[in-house]
């Protein structure tokens, strides 16, 4: 079951088969997680709007990483997104709106569907997995997570607040250092597809490993990770 501010989703009867989409490169959500959105194009405020005046939720989604187009020029999607519930609003004053999205579960693109609003519609089919957000969490090499966090964070001479980080579980330790570290969308989309939570921090783990590595120089320093 996943709590996502005032709702829980238990099974497929909790989720809807038909969700609109808003297509952002380098966004990454994963169930459980929060991504905080400020929202300015029109037509994302329309569907803010219709969101928030149904079930509050939207799928997030990347456009496809070869760049490939419809024929009216938009974006096509990759294959999968995730699912979120809108559970902060406010607006700016200024035209803009200001949100925060619950990650509820991943799901698949079924289709793209005409839709007569500006924004687009997708059928999904949801990762029912996702419904236990601590699947695979045990099997986690929490050692080698945190070995090559300690990677990044010295890569970029960085601190971290280490007392909550050792109190995080798993599942939240996995989830958020996927949607902070600052990789690009290939790898964004490599960590939404990992089947579980292991397979998650071991992707978590090799691209870190990789990214470090790449950006060594001759005398053996670690610039910052782009």
């Amino acid at each position: 079951m996943v709590q996502a501010g005032n709702r829980t989703f238990a099974d497929e009867k909790d989720l809807p088969e038909i969700v609109p989409v808003f297509p952002l490169a380098g966004a990454l959500l994963l169930p459980g997680g929060q991504m905080p959105l400020n929202i300015f194009e029109p037509r994302y405020l329309a569907l803010i709007d219709d969101a928030i005046a149904s079930d509050r939720l939207i799928g997030m989604i990347q456009p496809r990483l070869d760049g490939a187009q419809r024929a009216d020029g938009e974006p096509e999607l990759c294959a999968v997104g995730c699912l979120g519930r809108i559970t902060s609003f406010s607006e700016s004053g200024d035209g803009r709106y200001i949100i925060t999205l619950h990650g509820v579960v991943r799901f698949r693109v079924d289709a793209e569907l005409p839709s007569d609003d500006p924004y687009r519609r997708c059928r999904i089919a949801p990762f029912l997995s996702d419904l236990d957000p601590s699947a695979g969490a045990a099997e986690v090499d929490r050692s080698e997570l945190l070995r090559a966090f300690r990677l990044y964070l010295e890569a970029n001479q960085l601190e971290a607040d280490w007392e909550s980080v050792t109190k995080s579980s798993n599942e939240t330790l996995v989830n958020a250092l996927s949607m902070m570290l600052p990789y690009g969308p290939p790898e964004k989309q490599a960590l939404l597809e990992a089947g579980d939570l292991k397979t998650r921090a071991e992707t978590l783990v090799a691209i870190t490993e990789i990214g470090v590595a790449r950006e060594r120089t001759d005398d053996g320093s670690t610039p910052t990770l782009q």
